[in-house]
């Protein structure tokens, strides 16, 4: 379980990190090793609203950070991976089974910066199984033999956490459902099993706030807000245990100072404008939390083993 945090930390460091943004101008040697930062945006929606969501930030960031910002918005999850382990990205959103992947790929590729606070305080979010409404499946029992949806094969909760966690439970995904696939991304996902492609599908959600309005944050929060959804139209049959959220990470080998202007950028950002946080988090939330390399080793030890299961 992960243990509530406290704002403490983040606040103690604030008043140092603001000062941090506010001279950034003064000292431009790290802009000469990086002229231009760039920014992954994972798959999972379509490009338009991923660009519109992260166009706040990236006006941010060039008022702060003093060089021209660029978002790449990937087809799916493994185009962000590469791009900052083969150093054409300085920065990305990921999730723990994305940033796990890049670590055993290569352990000096990224850093974490922070991770996000749900609004009731926890680090953490959950994977959901969930049905059509009109469908007859009431519990996993009752998908024997079903298909199921899985989002992306390096997300966490759209697939590293409920194929581990649902083999535990006695529901190998392998021998349980009639068929696995993968929907191209969590919202792709749920449209394929609300046009019946699929019986079931995965997804995420901070499992905390109105069921109806897509609880506070998540895949389907963002869907209900911009209308691609009407959560009476599915049924929640299975919910994983809280996962790590993810990090916002940047390049190893960027300059210190930049880092730190980044990360105190992030920090802020919930004070500072919230609007403009909420839309690159998925919804609501209380804050970005400083976190480290240390908040991901279940994870990482999750996708290793699941590796060598794949190698046989």
């Amino acid at each position: 379980m992960i243990g509530r945090r406290t704002l403490g930390a983040a606040l103690a460091g604030m008043t140092a990190l603001a000062a941090l943004t506010t001279v950034a101008h003064a000292a431009d040697d790290w802009r000469k090793q990086v002229p231009v930062f760039r920014i992954g945006i994972l798959g999972g929606e379509n490009e338009a609203d991923r660009l519109k969501d992260n166009t706040c930030f990236k006006e941010l960031l060039e008022n702060r950070l003093g060089v021209p910002v660029e978002l790449y918005p990937a087809s799916d999850y493994a185009g962000v991976m590469q791009g900052l382990i083969s150093k054409n990205l300085e920065y990305a959103g990921l999730g723990s089974a994305g940033y796990a992947g890049i670590h055993i790929q290569d352990p000096d590729a990224v850093e974490p910066l922070v991770t996000t606070e749900q609004v009731d305080g926890s680090l953490g979010y959950y994977s959901v199984l969930y049905v059509r409404a009109d469908s007859p499946y009431e519990t996993l029992d009752d998908l024997k033999g079903k298909t199921l949806a899985f989002a992306d094969p390096n997300s966490t909760s759209g697939y590293l956490v409920p194929s581990h966690e649902l083999k535990a439970q006695g529901y190998d995904p392998k021998t349980y459902f009639s068929q696995t696939g993968f929907g191209g991304g969590h919202e792709q996902a749920v449209v394929a099993v609300l046009n019946k492609q699929y019986d079931a599908g995965v997804t995420w959600t901070s499992g905390v706030g109105e069921y109806l309005e897509g609880y506070s944050r998540g895949n389907l929060r963002k869907m209900v807000d911009k209308g691609a959804l009407d959560m009476k139209d599915i049924r929640i049959v299975w919910k994983s245990n809280l996962i790590t959220n993810g990090p916002r990470v940047i390049r190893k080998d960027v300059p210190q100072e930049l880092k730190d202007l980044v990360r105190g950028i992030l920090v802020n950002m919930p004070i500072e404008n919230r609007q403009c946080a909420e839309a690159i988090a998925g919804g609501e939330f209380n804050s970005f939390q400083p976190i480290n390399h240390e908040f991901y080793k279940t994870i990482i030890d999750m996708r290793r083993e699941l590796l060598k299961a794949r190698r046989g």
